[in-house]
């Protein structure tokens, strides 16, 4: 949860309810679906707050046939403020129900971001093992106390549910994690060690990640930090993840450890970076394959867009799934405060299911949009053989564009070194371009449609993807106002927001010598605004 200091008025922090364990009905949130459908820039099944601001996904827990979300929120304004904990359920992932805020701040602080687990063996004797408590760990912000200039202002909480996360309990003696002195301490993320049979939390602790482990979910100790003169350190590291993951060419086991910074990544302001490696119960160590290849880059980062930012996985995805699924934020703090988007503030990224594969370069992670999107998906045209060379107008080709669609393509150049994809309208203009023996791709929004209200938004981003190869497959995921791009099955993925003043009419495909497009699809995505 990234700290901004906005001159938070005590008023505003004693106008909410300190005591509640539960949601005042009549704070529920505005669920006008209708009327979200007709924001210009709102996302159509993109994941957005009904109302007001937004910021890190929290709490994602898979739990008795729902998917909850939870989510940073200020209910009174599109501006960051005294955080609360947002609350949805979704069957898919795409077609969301809002539901009441579930945690509010207290005298001990506002929530800052935290992690949802279910309890299954109730260690931590909050419900039964007929009924398993649903358990939150999150970080407490005294704003008082930050303002007072002490340094343990951050503290951990946990509340529980027993009625599948509509109703949450605040524990009696919270915090039940004290603050040993350390200005960032926060963004628990909480796993179950199955070796051990203990819960171990990865914890942000300034530009580090501290792992603790309980019993109890109740009762933590320390066990080790990681992250000193290893990966990037431009800023504070938040929100990080411990995942289990199989390298699924040969079924070795890793651990990977995802952190987000802010600022420092590779495009500027608010990135996420990754660690392969293995954990003890204790201790993380990173790979030796993978350690080498940050001895020639600083960092290996999950998205190389602007706008993926404090995204972590979902818990208790049952193992029949098998799936690692996440989701971020779908902004960037340089500019989160100044987006073009009126009565609300702030997105998720599409879900993914994450992959760990091994490659020339040591194992790494590829990211991958979830299959439900096939349920939203209306195929529009399909196309084979499509040989270019100067533009080619792909909406002509496959029929007009919706202002949310899917393009999924796989180019074998023949000759040619840089591929470009091309949307338009009127005047404006988005970019993508491959270069081929530089092995990059670069988004460039500088034309794309409203980008003055920030320095930094409308300059170029840069990925990193194999170079010379002959064929390359993208597959395009478009909203309204965003774009992401997994190129080669999710070897490289990159978000990035856009606003075009009109919806973008016009998708050409351009090569500097001949290129075939072996493969093209188009479809229109379309789900249930969030009720």
């Amino acid at each position: 949860m990234k700290t901004v200091m906005l001159g938070l008025m005590a008023s505003v922090l004693l106008g909410c309810s300190g005591q509640s364990s539960t949601n005042p009905a009549s704070e529920r949130v505005n669920s006008d679906s209708s009327m979200q459908s007709n924001e210009k820039h709102r996302p159509n099944f993109h994941f957005s707050p009904p109302a007001n601001w937004m910021n890190d996904p929290n709490g994602m827990v898979y739990y008795a046939g729902e998917y909850h979300l939870f989510y940073q929120y200020h209910p009174g304004s599109t501006i960051w403020g005294p955080m609360h904990w947002g609350h949805a359920v979704s069957k898919d992932m795409l077609n969301w129900q809002h539901l009441p805020v579930a945690l509010y701040p207290d005298e001990l602080g506002t929530i800052f971001s935290g992690s949802v687990v279910v309890d299954w063996e109730n260690t931590s004797g909050l419900g039964t093992k007929d009924n398993p408590p649903m358990v939150a760990l999150f970080t407490y912000h005294d704003v008082a106390g930050e303002q007072a200039g002490t340094l343990d202002f951050q503290t951990q909480g946990l509340a529980f549910s027993l009625d599948k996360g509509r109703t949450w309990t605040k524990y009696s003696q919270n915090p039940v994690m004290k603050n040993p002195g350390l200005k960032d301490y926060r963004d628990p993320k909480v796993s179950w060690y199955a070796p051990q049979k203990k819960w171990i939390m990865a914890l942000a602790q300034g530009d580090n990640i501290g792992f603790h482990s309980s019993k109890n979910l109740i009762d933590w100790q320390a066990e080790s930090t990681f992250g000193e003169k290893i990966g990037a350190h431009g800023g504070v590291w938040e929100c990080p993840d411990l995942l289990e993951m199989t390298i699924t060419s040969t079924g070795e086991t890793k651990h990977v450890l995802l952190v987000s910074l802010v600022p420092g990544a590779p495009n500027g302001g608010s990135g996420t970076q990754y660690f392969v490696g293995d954990f003890d119960g204790s201790k993380f160590t990173v790979d030796p394959e993978f350690s080498e290849r940050l001895e020639q880059k600083e960092a290996i980062w999950l998205d190389y867009g602007t706008d993926n930012y404090a995204g972590v996985t979902f818990s208790n995805v049952p193992d029949t799934d098998g799936r690692t699924l996440f989701m971020g934020w779908m902004n960037n703090w340089l500019y989160a405060r100044d987006v073009p988007t009126d009565a609300w503030r702030g997105s998720m990224t599409t879900p993914r299911n994450l992959v760990l594969q091994e490659t020339a370069l040591g194992p790494l992670l590829f990211s991958q949009p979830i299959t439900e999107l096939h349920n939203i998906s209306h195929q529009v045209a399909q196309l084979n053989n499509v040989e270019v060379s100067s533009d080619t107008d792909l909406s002509a080709l496959l029929g007009p564009i919706e202002e949310s669609h899917r393009v999924t393509m796989k180019v074998k150049r023949q000759g040619a070194n840089t591929l470009s994809l091309d949307y338009k309208n009127n005047d404006e203009l988005l970019s993508i371009r491959l270069d081929v023996n530089a092995g990059t791709v670069t988004i460039d929004r500088a034309k794309s449609g409203e980008t003055e209200f920030e320095e930094h938004f409308a300059n170029q981003q840069v990925g990193v993807i194999r170079a010379g190869l002959d064929t390359y497959s993208f597959d395009i995921i478009y909203d309204k106002a965003s774009i992401e791009l997994f190129v080669n099955d999710g070897e490289l993925s990159m978000t990035a927001l856009a606003f075009p003043s009109t919806p973008y009419n016009e998708i050409t495909f351009s090569a500097d010598g001949q290129a075939l497009i072996e493969h093209i699809s188009l479809d229109n995505l379309t789900a249930q605004q969030a009720k």
